[in-house]
């Protein structure tokens, strides 16, 4: 006996198998339109190997972010190093630190070259790491022509012409700031020969150059004509301006400072480093901070040369301050191209996507160095920025109408990360020892 056909629409009755009845009309939409209209995709994320941030506000999932983790693991993600802009009182300053603590656990070590707040220094201290205060009569010396331990892997002759290389971008770009010009050709020359003099010297007294040397020698016009050989005679007159600019390092409102030995002893061990720079101030004419930041800079930057050091970050706070002179642009930029091979990421801090822009005009020398600098970050986070300030933000991140839009309305602690092109919304969570230990508006209770 043949089976019973059925209708089309089924049998009658509850639970009979029908078929075809609704009739829903098809619907066509955009991808766009699709993402929000099926509720059930979400966000992949960045993985769950890294360190806890908070709260992906789309995806309503936990946001971890380790840059040596995704580094070779996510496409696009050519660098481990971190751009973080924001306004004043968004949360940007506790993001870093926080950022910074958690690292710790995961075997990191911090170093902050430059506080100029003294921000820092509570959080150093309270992780058990140290705290370098300079200033005017303060004791603590730091000598920025240190030469960094040579590693094994390179012989002596090459680790002298890479000393010698850092010790002379160092100095150009000192000059260059006070001077606030680039140097003359003749002013390269009287420094490359002071700088070769004073090494000579210091080498047969068995010391380290100092500052305070170099600036001597370029103050003897004699000496340095007799050093320049066929230049004799030409050489001491044409570096006197440039003489005069190094003996501000020693003599003028940083005197005591990087004119004589280190009094500090660099220890690879210390789960931080500070160095608290916030006694020179930063109102008005800030030239004397800058040098102080560079120069503090270049010392923790030599020690941190070992690249068998592990996995540390080094945090430029406040790096807006050094986006006006292309000659320390120049000298941080080098030494971000370094810091890639020796297993360190950098972590730099300004308050507006514009900061970058005032490094000089477009097609000049320091705005490329700038946007240098912005090209070297794989990772991108924006917190609020001002309505003024959306138009330069999209055009130097490539920001979406969607994503320009949510900057100008992120509430504290939440911002816009980019990471090697992809887009998430994060809300930074802190355990109230973290808020009490990072509160910088302790002044304004």
């Amino acid at each position: 006996m043949p089976p019973p056909l059925f209708p089309p629409a089924g049998r009658p009755g509850p639970a009979s198998s029908r078929n075809n009845k609704l009739k829903l009309p098809a619907h066509r939409m955009t991808t766009a339109t699709a993402s929000g209209a099926y509720p059930f995709l979400a966000e992949g994320g960045l993985g769950a190997e890294g360190i806890y941030i908070g709260r992906d506000v789309h995806a309503e999932a936990s946001f971890v972010f380790d840059p040596f983790a995704l580094y070779g693991r996510v496409e696009g993600f050519t660098n481990p190093n971190v751009l973080l802009a924001g306004v004043i009182g968004q949360g940007k300053s506790a993001l870093a630190k926080s950022f910074a603590l958690r690292s710790i656990a995961f075997g990191y070590r911090v170093y902050v070259p430059c506080d100029p707040k003294g921000e820092w220094t509570p959080v150093a201290q309270a992780l058990g790491g140290t705290s370098i205060a300079l200033g005017p009569g303060l004791p603590g010396k730091l000598n920025p022509l240190d030469a960094a331990p040579r590693p094994p892997s390179v012989s002596e002759t090459d680790w002298a012409g890479e000393i010698r290389k850092r010790r002379l971008l160092l100095l150009g770009s000192l000059a260059r700031t006070v001077l606030g010009r680039d140097l003359l050709p003749m002013e390269h020359t009287g420094l490359d020969v002071a700088l070769d003099a004073v090494v000579t010297r210091a080498a047969e007294s068995g010391r380290t150059p100092l500052l305070g040397d170099i600036a001597a020698t370029l103050n003897n016009p004699a000496e340095l004509d007799t050093a320049g050989g066929i230049m004799s005679g030409r050489l001491g007159d044409a570096s006197r301006d440039l003489a005069h600019a190094m003996r501000r390092l020693v003599h003028g409102d940083l005197v005591g400072m990087f004119d004589a030995p280190s009094t500090v002893t660099f220890d690879p061990s210390s789960p931080m480093l500070t160095i608290d720079l916030s006694r020179l101030g930063g109102s008005g004419d800030d030239t004397a901070l800058v040098l102080a930041m560079t120069c503090a800079s270049a010392w923790m930057e030599s020690a941190l040369s070992d690249p068998n050091g592990g996995r540390r970050w080094i945090v430029y706070d406040e790096a807006w301050r050094l986006m006006r002179h292309p000659g320390l642009l120049q000298r941080m930029q080098s030494q971000w191209k370094l810091s890639r091979g020796l297993g360190i990421a950098n972590l730099m801090v300004i308050h507006r996507l514009s900061d970058l822009l005032t490094a000089g005009d477009a097609g000049s020398r320091g705005r490329a160095l700038a946007e240098g600098l912005l090209a070297d970050c794989s990772t991108r986070i924006i917190y609020r920025q001002e309505t003024d300030q959306l138009h330069a933000a999209a055009a130097l991140l490539g920001l979406t109408s969607v994503e320009t839009d949510a900057i100008a309305h992120l509430n504290r602690g939440r911002g816009l990360w980019k990471v090697a092109g992809r887009s998430f919304i994060v809300q930074h969570l802190l355990h109230p020892h973290e808020l009490a230990l990072f509160d910088t508006d302790a002044r304004m209770h």
